[in-house]
């Protein structure tokens, strides 16, 4: 593909992911399979221009005095180094090209803002979640931010009912995989570069089930459930099952867990992970009620609520420009609704454990306090206090609840909290 082809290319991916909810790592890859002609150079430009474009809209449509996706790639060339004359020789009109440039567009990409960039611009996130991001950082919004804006990290939890992590390390660097350990979960290995990734998934520790991949804030979060052997859990809204097999290895696989989801779909690889990993203690639920739920009593109830995703954002950076103001709202309501059906499960003297990946006090500590009020039967745990019990070095923001963020201790944005029944 020609450079001119090529930004062709970013523009109309750009546009099509705004019309559409499919993450963009997974839109990238359809769209390579069904555009053949573009080789492998080709597909790795184009994914790092869409995902530059991703992590930093706010600021490119500043540098272009707003516009659109197209706007959007001038102002990335633009931050890549390309000159005005360069600019011109991508966008003439000819061929599998854009457009030429037009009189405001020559005039932007000449003149650039004089004026300093608002924190929002800055911070590149959209401008009406600052006063949320305000309420979760103060005066570090924009520095929180722009740790969101690098490219994230590989983790992988050790499956304890597999192998040991110093074996799995010297056998990953054996293929010549750079990894090292996770500072704070004592399952995690981390690969900081992602190099390698593309051949994790083919090798005999994955197909054996020595790992999975989870990120080191989930790692921590399924550690803060304190689970026992012989205990029965219930993971209340499972998705694709990492924190059910993370906490069957936490149990030794002695007890039982119960993987139920509202959306039957996300289970469906949860029965075949868990035999690969040996955690014969899962059990599947695809309705709210039969023989699998027992009793319907639980000793430990995890709720990983759906939520804005925006601790994720240097994972899935369209997330940024997808959330909206009453799609946040549907998520606090369904957060509100998932947190006190985990209470009805909870056995007196158990534990309801919420977490979530994203930043925004508004599905964090607002759910909880609201959900104390409703339930006085309930009363917080110090998580830090959880954490000193297992013996582990605590991560940076555990303390009454825990909240993780990348400038804090590297990992993704979450948040848990520990609820006990009276």
């Amino acid at each position: 593909m020609t450079p001119a082809a090529r930004a062709q290319a970013a523009i109309e991916i750009l546009a099509k992911l705004d019309e559409t909810q499919q993450a963009a790592d997974r839109y990238l890859r359809e769209w390579a399979r069904a555009h053949r002609y573009a080789g492998s150079k080709d597909r790795a430009w184009l994914r790092d221009r869409v995902y530059d474009v991703l992590r930093h809209r706010a600021s490119f449509g500043w540098r272009m005095g707003g516009g659109d996706t197209r706007a959007a790639i001038i102002a990335s060339l633009i931050a890549e180094g390309k000159s005005a004359d360069e600019l011109e020789r991508i966008f003439t009109g000819e061929g599998y090209g854009p457009p030429a440039l037009n009189e405001d567009e020559k005039r932007a990409i000449l003149t650039p803002p004089d004026s300093p960039p608002p924190d929002y611009v800055r911070g590149d996130y959209p401008l009406w979640l600052e006063p949320e991001l305000t309420r979760a950082f103060g005066t570090r919004v924009v520095e929180e931010m722009q740790a969101m804006q690098g490219r994230a990290p590989v983790d992988l939890r050790v499956n304890t009912l597999r192998a040991e992590r110093s074996v799995l390390l010297t056998g990953l660097e054996g293929l010549d995989i750079k990894c090292e350990p996770t500072p704070y979960s004592p399952w995690g290995i981390r690969i900081p570069s992602a190099e390698g990734l593309s051949a994790l998934q083919h090798t005999q520790f994955f197909q054996t089930g020595a790992f999975e991949f989870q990120d080191e804030a989930s790692q921590i979060a399924s550690l803060l459930c304190a689970v026992k052997p012989g205990q029965s859990v219930l993971d209340l809204a499972a998705g694709g099952g990492g924190k059910s097999l993370a906490i069957a290895a936490a149990m030794g696989n002695s007890g039982e867990i119960l993987a139920f989801d509202d959306k039957p779909e996300r289970l469906r690889d949860v029965g075949a992970r868990a035999r690969r990993a040996g955690a014969s203690i899962i059990k599947i639920a695809d309705r709210r009620s039969g023989p699998a739920w027992g009793t319907g009593q639980f000793d430990i109830v995890l709720v990983d609520a759906p939520c804005s995703g925006t601790g994720t954002w240097r994972r899935n950076p369209e997330l940024k420009w997808r959330l909206t103001p009453d799609r946040l709202q549907g998520l606090i309501g369904t957060q509100t609704w998932l947190i006190d059906d985990g209470a009805r499960h909870t056995v007196p003297g158990g534990r309801l454990v919420y977490a979530t990946c994203s930043l925004l006090p508004s599905e964090n500590e607002d759910v909880i306090e609201a959900f104390l009020a409703r339930h006085p039967n309930f009363h917080r745990l110090d998580a830090g206090e959880i954490w000193g019990s297992l013996g582990f070095m605590a991560p940076p923001g555990m303390a009454r609840e825990f909240r993780a963020s990348p400038l804090k201790g590297g990992t993704d944005g979450f948040f848990a909290a520990v609820l006990q029944r009276t």
